[in-house]
C-alpha cells in the first residue's frame, strides 16, 4: 500500500537565498510555550493544585512518562539528560525513589488511574536488568491501570538490549519500540561515539517482529559530522530495507553552549547548510518512493500506520513524547528531569539525582519548575499544534473553540503570514491556513509566527534553539 498523494513527501527545490533567510534558530515545539519559558515560581504546591484539577476529570485517561537517565556511554550528539553508569545497584536505588514518587502522585489522583499511553524514555531504558524492568512495570501497574488498546512504548538501544529483555517487555504488554540508529556510516559513528552495526540493529529488529510488537520506530539524525548526501543515502537504503512502521529523522541540534559534551564534536566536520538540506531532501524523496507518508515535520510512517491514518483525518496530536493518536488531556512525568502536562500547566522535575533523591526522601514531589498556561497560550498552542501535526488550521473551528475573532485576535500576525505566503510556505484563505510542500520543510518557521515569546528581548543574545533546517 502506498501513501495517499496528499501525504507523500514532495521533494521541492529550495534556493540558497531561501535557506539563508529562513534557516535560523527556532523551537521544535514539543510544547508551547517552550521549556525556556518555564520558571521556578512553579513548584510542588502549584503542581499538587493541578493534580487535584486533573483528578476531577476521572473519565479522561492519563499519559505516563518515566525517565530512565542511565546510559553506558555518552553519544556526543545527545541532547537528553543522561547519566553515564553501568552500576545496576545504582539503578535499583533510582527505582526506589521512582516508586515513592509514583506512590505520592497516585495518592494525589485517587479517581484518575486509567492510562492510554505509557512511555519509558531516557537515557537507555534497557540499561535496566530484566528484574528491574519487571519491578518498574509492577510499580506502575500497582497504582495505575493500563487501558485496553493503550500504546505502551519504550526506547531501546540495539547495542545493549538483549533477547531476554525484549521477550520480557512483550510479555509485560509493551507493543511499540523505538530504536536509535542515527547513521550506519562508520566514520559518522566514530565521530559521535555511537558504534552500532547494521547487523546488530537488524537482529534486534527481526526479533521484535517475531515477538509481535505492533509498531517499530527507527530514529535517524541528519547534520552529524562527516555526513554527506551520498553516505546518508546508504543508511536510508538499509533502514527502508527493514521496513519499519515509523521513522523519525531529526535535525541535529548542535548547541555546545548548552550541552558541553558536544564540544567534543569537530565543527569543521559538520555538513554545510546546503548539504544538510540536500540530505533531508533525499530523505524525503527516498521515503516517498518507498510509500511512506510524511508525518509532521520530521517523521514518516507507512500509510496504514495509525499516525498516517490520524493525519489523513486531521486528528493527529503531539506531546512531549512525540506524535500521538490517543490524546490524553494530562501527561504525568516520573523520574529525574521528567516533564508533565497537567490541567493547563507544565511541570518539570529536578534535573540532578541528589536533588531528586532529597526531595522524594523528604516526602515531596520533586517538581523544580513549570509554567501555567494562560488562555492566550492555550489558543496559540492549538494553532501551532494544528500546523505542526496536520499542516493545516481551520480558522472557523479555532475561532469557535476559543470564542475569538481570528483576524482581529491575530492582527499582528497577518503581515508575517502574508510574507510566508509570498515565500510559498503557506496558502491563505478566509477559512484555512494550509502548509505547502516547501512550507513543511520550514514548518518551525511557520509556527514561529504565532509564538509571542520569541518577540521578547532576552538578556543573553546566545541562541537557545537549533536551526530550523
Amino acid at each position: 500500500m502506498s501513501a495517499p498523494a496528499s501525504q507523500r513527501p514532495e521533494v521541492v527545490a529550495v534556493s540558497a537565498e531561501l535557506l539563508a533567510r529562513y534557516n535560523k534558530p527556532g523551537p521544535r515545539y514539543t510544547s508551547y510555550p517552550t521549556a525556556p519559558e518555564f520558571g521556578e515560581g512553579f513548584a510542588e504546591p502549584q503542581y499538587r493544585e493541578h493534580l487535584a484539577r486533573a483528578d476531577a476529570e476521572p473519565q479522561n485517561p492519563l499519559s505516563l512518562y518515566v525517565h530512565i537517565p542511565f546510559c553506558e556511554s555518552m553519544c556526543t550528539y545527545c541532547g537528553c539528560h543522561v547519566i553515564i553508569s553501568r552500576n545496576k545497584d545504582r539503578f535499583s536505588i533510582y527505582l526506589d525513589h521512582v516508586e515513592r514518587e509514583v506512590e505520592m502522585t497516585a495518592q494525589a489522583l485517587p479517581h484518575r488511574r486509567s492510562v492510554a499511553q505509557l512511555h519509558w524514555g531516557g537515557g537507555t531504558p534497557t540499561s535496566l536488568s530484566e528484574p528491574q524492568i519487571e519491578r518498574l512495570w509492577g510499580i506502575l501497574t500497582r497504582h495505575f491501570t493500563i487501558a485496553p488498546g493503550a500504546e505502551v512504548a519504550l526506547e531501546v538501544d540495539p547495542c545493549v538490549t538483549t533477547d531476554g529483555q525484549v521477550t520480557l517487555l512483550r510479555q509485560l504488554g509493551f507493543n511499540r519500540v523505538s530504536m536509535g540508529v542515527q547513521d550506519f556510516t562508520p566514520a559518522v559513528q566514530q565521530a559521535v561515539n555511537r558504534i552500532q552495526s547494521y547487523e546488530v540493529t537488524r537482529k534486534l529488529y527481526d526479533r521484535c517482529r517475531e515477538l509481535g510488537f505492533g509498531s517499530i520506530n527507527i530514529d535517524l539524525i541528519y547534520g552529524l559530522p562527516h555526513q554527506t548526501p551520498d553516505n546518508f543515502q546508504n543508511t536510508l537504503a538499509q533502514v527502508i530495507g527493514m521496513r519499519p512502521d515509523r521513522v523519525a529523522v531529526f535535525n541535529f541540534a548542535h548547541v555546545p553552549w548548552l550541552r558541553p559534551h558536544q564540544r567534543k564534536i569537530d565543527e569543521t566536520a559538520l555538513p554545510r547548510t546546503t548539504d544538510r538540506f540536500e540530505i533531508f531532501a533525499r530523505t524525503m524523496r527516498s521515503f516517498a518512493d518507498a510509500g511512506y507518508a510524511q508525518i509532521g515535520m520530521d517523521h514518516f510512517a507507512l500509510p496504514d500506520d495509525e499516525l498516517a491514518v490520524a493525519q489523513r483525518n486531521r486528528a493527529l496530536h503531539r506531546n512531549f513524547m512525540g506524535y500521538i493518536t490517543r490524546p490524553a488531556p494530562d501527561q504525568i512525568g516520573f523520574g529525574v528531569s521528567a516533564i508533565g502536562d497537567v490541567a493547563g500547566a507544565y511541570a518539570q522535575n529536578v534535573k540532578w539525582l541528589p536533588e531528586y533523591y532529597q526531595a522524594v526522601e523528604g516526602g515531596h514531589l520533586p517538581v523544580q519548575r513549570g509554567f501555567v498556561l494562560s488562555d492566550d497560550d492555550k489558543l496559540r498552542r492549538h494553532v501551532i499544534n494544528s500546523l505542526m501535526c496536520n499542516f493545516s488550521l481551520s480558522i472557523p473551528e479555532t475561532a469557535a473553540r476559543f470564542s475569538v475573532d481570528f483576524g482581529t485576535y491575530f492582527a499582528e500576525e497577518q503581515a508575517p503570514l502574508a510574507e510566508l505566503a509570498t515565500a510559498g510556505f503557506v496558502t491563505l484563505s478566509a477559512d484555512r491556513i494550509d502548509v505547502t510542500p516547501v512550507g513543511r520543510i520550514f514548518i518551525r518557521n511557520v509556527c514561529m509566527t504565532f509564538d509571542k515569546y520569541l518577540r521578547r528581548p532576552r538578556k543573553d543574545d546566545r541562541p537557545i534553539f537549533s536551526r530550523t533546517v
